[in-house]
């Protein structure tokens, strides 16, 4: 039985959480690696939770991924990490992006929800944890929309995922717009400036 790798990418509609994942799965099946994935999308318009079950392996049954089991939680908003916090196994990773988007209620109600409470909760549960500021990131490229594509090349820098730079940037310029390639291969190499 060969090793299977669970990984958790989450964040809020908008932030490209379902492109990070498709990026992933066709990088690894492009390796010649059997994927399983699962999304669930609730609002997204709004800014609703948006999550990725993405499993990777030879022997995999279904895409849930059981609560404890995760490798890695991919997180693109610090409240979104939190909430799916319980599947990540003991020893795993969490690469989170330390800007915090309000959640509608929240900002209906007049919170000041910021974010930092939920990184403290983190840094004080996750012994593996990369906080990075991947909105500034963005803003610097000049494309807020590149954020996954921060993420991404984050968690595999991290050496959390069994693939390479390389292996992402072929899967860009499979998926996404030819106009957009030239961005994304400047938001993948962030990690590495």
């Amino acid at each position: 039985m060969g090793k299977t790798t669970n990984i958790v990418l989450c964040g809020v509609g908008g932030q490209g959480t379902v492109l990070a994942s498709k990026l992933i799965a066709a990088a690894s099946m492009k390796k010649g690696k059997k994927v399983m994935s699962a999304e669930t999308i609730g609002m997204a318009q709004k800014g609703g939770s948006v999550f990725s079950h993405l499993r990777i392996g030879d022997d995999i049954k279904t895409a849930a991924i059981r609560r404890g089991t995760a490798d890695i939680i991919i997180a693109f908003e610090p409240s979104e990490a939190v909430k799916l916090l319980p599947y990540l196994k003991e020893g795993g990773s969490v690469v989170v992006n330390s800007t915090a988007v309000m959640p509608v209620t929240a900002a209906l109600k007049g919170s000041d929800y910021s974010g930092d409470k939920m990184i403290d909760y983190l840094k004080e549960n996750v012994s593996d944890l990369l906080v990075i500021d991947g909105n500034a990131e963005a803003l610097k490229l000049g494309n807020p929309k590149v954020l996954n594509v921060i993420m991404l090349g984050a968690a595999i820098k991290s050496g959390q995922l069994e693939l390479t730079k390389e292996d992402i940037m072929e899967a860009i310029k499979a998926k996404v717009k030819p106009h957009l390639v030239e961005i994304n291969e400047k938001a993948l190499s962030v990690a590495w400036n």
